[in-house]
Formats: C-alpha cells, structure tokens, sequence
C-alpha cells in the first residue's frame, strides 16, 4: 500500500528534518526581531532633555544597558541555526 517500509521511515525522516530547519529559522528570525523592538522601544520611551551632548549621553547609555541583552538574543538565534 505504502511502498518499500525503508523508503518510506527514509522520506519521514527526511521531512521530518526539513521541519526542524524551518522551526529553527523561524525561531532566529523571532529572536533576531524581538532583539531589534527591545532596543528600538528602549530608545523611545526615552525622555531626552538637556543640550544636545547630554541627550547623546542618554541615548548612549540606554543602548549600554538594551545592548547586551540583544546581542545575547540574536547570538543563541545565530547557534539554534549551526
């Protein structure tokens, strides 16, 4: 009814790997995303004041603290694909 049993555990298989290497992606693509809106909300909420300089400072020092955790998400995204 089904062919060859061998061939078909083989084409399961097959499948079967095809949709972990999706589930993967999507996975990297969902961290690699949720990384950027971190970042991008943490800089919004921002309430910037002072000369120019100082509002640099601000920005500077939100993205010291948002910036680590991002990298952290896309670098796991980046070894769930390896």
């Amino acid at each position: 009814m089904f062919g060859d049993p061998d061939e078909l555990r083989a084409r399961l298989s097959d499948m079967a790997e095809q949709m972990q290497g999706a589930q993967r992606v999507a996975w990297a693509d969902n961290a690699i995303k949720l990384a950027v809106d971190v970042t991008v909300a943490a800089i919004a909420r921002l309430e910037l004041n002072g000369s120019s300089d100082e509002q640099a400072m601000q920005v500077r020092d939100a993205i010291r603290i948002v910036f680590p955790e991002s990298v952290t998400l896309v670098r796991e995204a980046r070894e769930g694909l390896s």
